[in-house]
């Protein structure tokens, strides 16, 4: 054993924050915050807010190759390229190296992922949707997956505490698919977007439009160190404002204003340690992705927040006498019912009129149409599919690409640069994907990683009922625009990959039963109670809402009954 394994040994915490993204963060504010001395560990780099956002500030002039990435280095993200907006200069050093983070493909997943401090917190889409009973009785009712554990009532305390504290602009609808929350004041939608919203509201008795609710700061209240939304649309570039949310903002400064927090960069977890004696984990294994050292870190307690695939790769490593096929799977199921939301099927339409109306800013959002099939009565019953699907798009006028056909000289053509071009209204819709256990992750032995460790291999793709969904997604949005007096509307249907709506989730689901599920109602492993997985890898079912807030409210809520526990053990 090298000394600096012994060195840290002698340490023990009251608890390892696995991860420092979205799910990470909150269990590090809620933990040190509740006293508890935390060690939050990262594979990833250093990256400080502000001082870390190298093109915060950048227009698109001060770009080398006009934006454009050199063939050297998108060969080395050919798979984070995928999304076709995560690599573009302004990005790319948010999202790895896919030669030196290698994953391997059954079937093609898009795993795009982000390895410093702050995680996917720095680059994600911030919309911010509850899920409600709908979505926590499905399984239930139709028998695909199986049961949460938990229904609205449970969360619903822990989605406003995380709200009020993210601060999420929204405007309040009173549906029963899509609870309200604690909003900041909504962004305004423009000419065209209220528009189709009041034709929607003549034509249709079951469907509304309305802006999306998304994590920004828009009203008056002051957060420690975070600002209002300025509308510059540069967000996943990093915001010197704090006006979104993320961890390097918010809640990782949060638990360092405690003095609780001891934050770990290019830290490693490839295991979590289990005593069979002891009969609970009692910390972790790291290696230091710098030197490559060998460490080992004690705690208490163990939070793994590492985002959905790799803390389901950290606990099927995670291998001992009691668990030799990864820690706390029992029910076979860790690794399985691997889930993302489909997208890239809608259509778009261009409206004559509001010529002489335009917008300010860059609003950082769109609109969203909240899910309206199958809502549990005849009248939104879909009988094709099950489940159903929200939209989320919006309106805009063109630029000087319009202009570039007529091929204008002169006196013509300045008049025509200046000028904005007609409007166009698009809507792309988010399903919801089944849990199937046939969708799945392994580790390939066989294929090291630099460090060592086993690559993911992922088998997963799209269902039946999914690509039924998708029909109907194309077919609305055709006719919604077109009864609001769109024209020239044209559908589209890419058909990507799992992975490219970046939500993974599943692999370590919760459930009632240790037989069928990995986690248990307070998102323990069921036969490890001292190790916590509230990132995507513990969703039951995927709703076809985004995810985040519902992984910050049940990272919240677990780590309040982690500090319980802890302090009941140890008075």
């Amino acid at each position: 054993m090298k000394k600096t394994e012994v060195a840290e040994n002698l340490k023990t915490y009251d608890a390892i924050v696995i991860g420092t993204g979205i799910s990470g963060g909150w269990a590090a504010k809620e933990l040190c915050e509740k006293g508890l001395k935390t060690l939050v560990l990262e594979r990833g780099r250093m990256v400080t807010h502000i001082k870390d956002y190298p093109t915060m500030n950048k227009d698109p002039w001060d770009f080398e190759l006009r934006g454009s990435v050199s063939v050297e280095e998108k060969n080395k993200q050919l798979k984070q390229s995928r999304t076709g907006y995560t690599t573009a200069q302004q990005s790319k050093h948010w999202f790895v190296d896919d030669l030196k983070h290698p994953y391997n493909e059954t079937k093609r997943f898009d795993w795009m992922r982000g390895y410093h401090v702050g995680g996917r917190s720095l680059m994600w889409g911030r919309q911010s949707y509850r899920l409600s009973d709908l979505d926590f009785e499905a399984n239930k009712k139709d028998g695909h997956g199986v049961d949460w554990p938990i229904r609205y009532k449970d969360i619903a305390p822990w989605y406003d505490k995380v709200e009020k504290y993210i601060g999420v602009s929204g405007e309040k609808l009173g549906l029963s698919q899509l609870p309200d929350g604690v909003f900041e004041p909504p962004m305004e939608l423009n000419c065209v977007e209220e528009h189709l919203k009041e034709k929607l509201s003549e034509n249709y008795s079951d469907r509304l439009l309305t802006i999306g609710r998304t994590a920004h700061i828009t009203g008056d209240k002051s957060r420690e160190g975070r600002s209002n939304c300025q509308f510059r649309n540069r967000c996943i570039r990093g915001c010197p404002f704090g006006a979104y949310f993320s961890s390097n903002s918010s809640t990782l400064p949060a638990a360092e204003r405690t003095g609780n927090m001891t934050l770990r960069a290019n830290s490693i977890v490839h295991e979590i340690i289990y005593d069979d004696t002891l009969k609970k984990a009692t910390g972790v294994k790291v290696i230091d992705a710098e030197t490559k050292e060998s460490l080992v870190f004690n705690a208490e307690i163990i939070f793994c927040c590492a985002s959905a695939i790799a803390s389901a790769s950290i606990l099927m490593q995670s291998k001992s006498k009691r668990f030799p096929n990864g820690l706390g799977n029992d029910s076979g199921e860790l690794g399985h019912n691997i889930m993302d939301h489909h997208l890239g099927a809608g259509a778009s339409g261009k409206l004559d009129g509001f010529k002489d109306k335009y917008y300010k800013g860059r609003r950082p959002n769109g609109i969203y149409i909240p899910r309206f099939r199958n809502l549990g009565n005849k009248e939104t019953e879909k009988k094709e599919f099950i489940r159903g699907y929200g939209y989320q798009g919006g309106a805009g006028r063109g630029d000087i690409s319009d202009h570039i056909a007529e091929l204008g000289y002169g006196a013509e053509l300045k008049e025509k640069i200046l000028e904005p071009g007609g409007w166009r209204m698009g809507l792309g819709g988010f399903g919801e994907c089944l849990p199937n256990h046939d969708n799945k992750m392994t580790l390939d032995y066989d294929k090291l990683d630099e460090w060592g460790l086993p690559t993911v291999t992922f088998d997963a793709e799209w269902k039946e009922n999914e690509l039924k969904m998708r029909e109907d997604i194309i077919q609305q949005a055709s006719e919604m625009l077109k009864k609001a007096g769109f024209k020239d509307i044209k559908t589209f249907d890419n058909r990507y990959a799992p992975g490219i709506g970046i939500h993974e989730m599943g692999t370590a689901r919760m459930g009632k039963d240790p037989k069928t599920s990995v986690l248990n109602k307070h998102n323990q492993i069921h036969a490890v109670p001292n190790v916590y997985v509230t990132d995507g890898a513990c969703m039951t079912s995927s709703g076809c809402q985004n995810p985040s807030l519902t992984y910050m409210a049940l990272t919240a809520r677990a780590a309040n009954h982690a500090a319980e526990q802890f302090k009941k053990n140890n008075s």
